[in-house]
């Protein structure tokens, strides 16, 4: 009679086979969940409010993703105070570790992105890179008033205070507009750290406790990003023409060109191409208003300019029209945006000069184009010899500019006082 062998220590092995294939499976994806990640954002240019806009979804992204920093990467020379001003509160009320990396050698943080690094939980800087420079300007680059320099001023000092960081600096930066490297700026305690690369940064920054959170509800948390996986935050497409079409000399361009396309069109009336491009230039143009502040008074001289422009065109005379509305374009340009950002002259006085001598080349067009003959439709056709193919009484059928036509005789029922002949003139 054959033996029958217990189940119980195959079942068993299997058991232990299948346990320690789970925790084989397991290892990378704890191994994955265990490293630290950090969020990269980098901004390079004018800050504004499409900057303030993306810096303030990363800090949310940040949080909710539970990454281990949101590092900025940053090259500016300034920009809006009030967006610079939305920036801090967010920094400051972060509950992850935001950092400041002046980067690449060469870069500054001047103006409002000092401001932006000094109110970071950690501020670093690469070799070769500089920040200060913080009086705060007018639309047209001239300083501003006492009342804007010393408001300025307690902003940058609230910063460095709650920061720790050299307030004397902050004072200065704003009132002398002074500057320093990043060497000077770490011995006067503007800056924690010098790092030559995003990699030696993360490394330094291994270990450090950073207090967080907002005001009331502050906690301590241990830095972990050395070897660290970074996650790229960028603007994507339609944030960097935001970018783009945010600065004020680009704007102010693409609405006086848009403009004179749409006028160009009705004196030189054809496919419609030119002024299907104006009014995408048009549009364009006014992203700028929609992210920057702006005067009512310079969009009305704009709107002025274009009119008188039109004006020009439809009314040709000795150039009044167009004179007035280079001036009103001159005003408009130098009005549009309020604050620290205008248009420069280098832009605003050649694109006016242009605008208004195209709307008068635009204007001699038009009036040469009503007194030229008639190329086209009825009046065409007048003068023109045509053959006669064949007449029935006061009807007839001609061969004229390659097609047929049916024609009447210019005399009552085709009388006989002026006959048919073998041409006829329309």
């Amino acid at each position: 009679m054959p033996r029958v062998r217990p189940l119980a220590p195959l079942r068993r092995s299997a058991q232990l086979l299948l346990v320690a294939l789970a925790c084989l499976l397991a290892v990378p994806a704890v191994s994955a969940a265990e490293t630290p990640s950090v969020l990269i954002t980098k901004v390079d240019g004018t800050i504004t409010p499409v900057v303030a806009d993306h810096l303030q979804e990363g800090v949310r992204i940040a949080e909710r993703e539970r990454h281990a920093a949101y590092v900025i990467e940053m090259d500016t020379p300034g920009g809006l105070l009030q967006s610079t001003r939305e920036i801090v509160q967010d920094f400051l009320a972060s509950d992850i570790p935001v950092v400041v990396y002046v980067t690449p050698s060469g870069a500054r943080a001047a103006s409002a992105g000092a401001c932006i690094a000094m109110s970071a939980h950690v501020a670093a800087m690469a070799p070769g890179t500089r920040i200060g420079a913080g009086t705060p300007v007018t639309g047209e680059g001239e300083e501003a008033s006492d009342k804007a320099v010393n408001d300025a001023v307690a902003f940058a000092v609230s910063i460095a205070e709650q920061r720790g960081r050299s307030t004397d600096f902050a004072r200065d930066m704003v009132r002398e507009g002074a500057a320093v490297s990043d060497r000077e700026a770490v011995r006067a305690d503007v800056v924690d750290l010098v790092a030559p690369s995003r990699t030696a940064l993360l490394t330094e920054l291994d270990g450090r406790r950073v207090v967080v959170g907002p005001e009331g509800d502050e906690h301590e948390v241990v830095l972990h990003t050395a070897g660290a996986r970074t996650v790229e935050h960028d603007l994507g497409f339609f944030g960097e023409v935001r970018q783009l079409l945010a600065g004020p000399e680009l704007a102010f361009l693409v609405l006086s060109i848009g403009t004179l396309a749409v006028i160009y069109e009705p004196a030189n009336p054809g496919i419609g191409f030119a002024g299907a491009i104006g009014l995408v230039l048009l549009v364009l143009g006014f992203v700028a208003p929609s992210v920057l502040p702006f005067h009512v008074g310079g969009l009305l001289l704009l709107v002025l300019a274009a009119g008188l422009f039109a004006a020009e065109v439809l009314t040709p005379g000795v150039g009044v029209f167009a004179a007035g509305g280079t001036v009103a374009l001159v005003f408009a340009g130098i009005l549009l945006f309020r604050g620290e950002l205008g248009v420069d002259p280098t832009v605003l006085w050649p694109t006016a000069v242009v605008v208004g001598g195209g709307s008068l080349l635009a204007g001699r067009l038009a009036w040469r184009a009503r007194r030229a003959q008639a190329t086209t439709g009825a009046e065409g056709l007048l003068g023109q010899q045509a053959l006669v193919v064949r007449a029935d009484g006061g009807t007839g059928q001609v061969w004229l500019e390659g097609a047929w036509w049916t024609v009447r005789h210019p005399s009552p029922q085709g009388s006989t006082s002026a006959p048919w002949t073998s041409t006829a003139w329309i």
